[in-house]
């Protein structure tokens, strides 16, 4: 729908330009040239071509909907707190202490399950709830968020984990955009519990955006469910961003032995 608008839009400002154009007289005594203005056309992100087999069902969630809504709550979306980035060590890093067994792995983002270049690291801001405004940098990790080199147009898919948010699913779809996605691992319309990960630079699938989306103008009773593994977008450029949190708590992305057991 919205590349029918912007479609629909252009061809209505090109339309005004070339009828200003021939109403325009020449100037007297001068030549009948006349300078042309051509609207530039925003193309879509590159990941957002459609997934061959892809197909999504949802499950019920347990909890109002979020307040504010989704789209303009900076705990569901990302772009909201924006992040700065770092010149902490970009690669897995080794804490002490125990880890959860089910947590979610992120070498499950891709189709080879390998463990991705960092490409770059950040630290996500804080959110001053009282002001409604961004806050200071989340200091409590060194990093926050972290970049990882991605092919633009690869598949990226929900990373797996021991939880079961019902009839077998992983993880539920709490936004979705052309440039991002946020996952919970539980049952609630909710970060506050459980894990949840945001993945930016990341196009979702156009089914499962438009399923999404039906889903958030019903009320949101009903949000997209993932499998792990399951492919959920294509990535729009070279690197995607990624951030996993615990309870609503910002974790540090390159902790081996919470995030990458596999390696």
């Amino acid at each position: 729908m919205e590349r029918r608008c912007a479609i629909r839009l252009v061809a209505a400002v090109t339309l005004v330009m070339i009828a200003l154009g021939a109403m325009a007289a020449p100037a007297r005594g001068g030549s009948s040239s006349r300078t042309v203005f051509i609207p530039m056309v925003a193309s879509m992100p590159a990941g957002c071509q459609p997934i061959p087999g892809a197909s999504y069902a949802t499950l019920p969630v347990y909890t109002p909907p979020p307040n504010p809504p989704a789209a303009s709550n900076p705990d569901i979306n990302l772009e909201i707190r924006g992040w700065q980035q770092t010149n902490a060590y970009a690669g897995l890093v080794t804490y002490n202490g125990g880890s959860d067994p089910n947590a979610p792995q992120l070498n499950g983002l891709f189709t080879d399950n390998r463990l991705p270049v960092f490409s770059t690291v950040y630290q996500v801001y804080n959110w001053d709830w009282s002001t409604n405004s961004r806050g200071t940098l989340d200091t409590d990790w060194p990093v926050t968020l972290a970049g990882f080199q991605v092919q633009p147009g690869e598949i990226i898919q929900a990373p797996p984990s021991g939880y079961d948010v019902g009839r077998g699913y992983t993880a539920i779809v709490l936004y979705a955009t052309t440039r991002q996605i946020t996952l919970t691992y539980t049952s609630n319309d909710s970060i506050v519990y459980g894990y949840a990960v945001h993945v930016e630079g990341v196009c979702v699938e156009p089914s499962l955006l438009a399923l999404y989306q039906q889903m958030d103008l019903a009320g949101r009773s009903y949000l997209p469910a993932l499998n792990g593994r399951q492919p959920f977008g294509r990535a729009n450029g070279t690197q995607i961003q990624v951030a996993i949190r615990d309870a609503g708590t910002f974790m540090d992305p390159r902790s081996q032995k919470d995030w990458w057991k596999a390696y």
